[in-house]
């Protein structure tokens, strides 16, 4: 068994045996982020196929400066958030269609949450929605923050490298993002008790 560096040269020299073991160890991984943030298991699972599709095409180019963790992360979470600014838009535009007399696209109608990813109880399923949903409304930077540190238990360095900012800066993130989702639930939450 090699480690994740040794992978890594291989994968750039085209051997598929080292592909497939590093997909093996970073696969669960790579679809919780990707889950974290979409929301969507086909999604996730989109995004998990792109990143290793990156991974292979770049692992050439990894420069040893970051863990592989970390540079597997940063690929994660940057496919992950260009997927959703391409569902926004998206959104918009089928908004626009709707209101100016076009047909809707049917998958836009139906925006549910599918939470039936591992981990995710049947009588959990509504709390887990909730969460999810304003975890999903928080700012860019506040909703990284919190899904790779209370999400995805990355330590605050890892955070910071994989964010761009200070480990001090990825804190602040995390008290804001942490304060706007306890008013978010509240609002949500006070209403549901009326």
């Amino acid at each position: 068994m090699f480690n994740e560096k040794d992978l890594l040269s291989k994968i750039s020299d085209g051997n598929k045996k080292a592909f497939k073991e590093f997909y093996m160890l970073f696969k669960d991984r790579v679809f919780s982020i990707a889950f974290s943030y979409l929301r969507q298991t086909e999604d996730a699972e989109e995004i998990t196929q792109d990143v290793f599709v990156e991974i292979n095409r770049s692992a050439g180019f990894f420069d040893n400066r970051s863990s592989v963790n970390t540079w597997v992360y940063k690929i994660v979470v940057n496919k992950s958030l260009d997927k959703l600014r391409y569902l926004k838009a998206k959104k918009r535009f089928a908004f626009i269609s709707f209101i100016f007399g076009n047909d809707i696209d049917n998958s836009l109608k139906n925006n549910i949450p599918d939470t039936s990813h591992h981990g995710f109880e049947a009588d959990k399923k509504e709390s887990i929605g909730i969460l999810l949903s304003a975890i999903n409304r928080l700012p860019e930077s506040q909703k990284t923050a919190i899904i790779l540190t209370q999400i995805e238990l990355l330590k605050g360095k890892e955070a910071a490298e994989i964010m761009n900012v200070t480990p001090k800066a990825v804190e602040g993130l995390i008290q804001r993002g942490k304060s706007n989702l306890k008013r978010q639930l509240e609002k949500i939450y006070n209403t549901q008790g009326k």
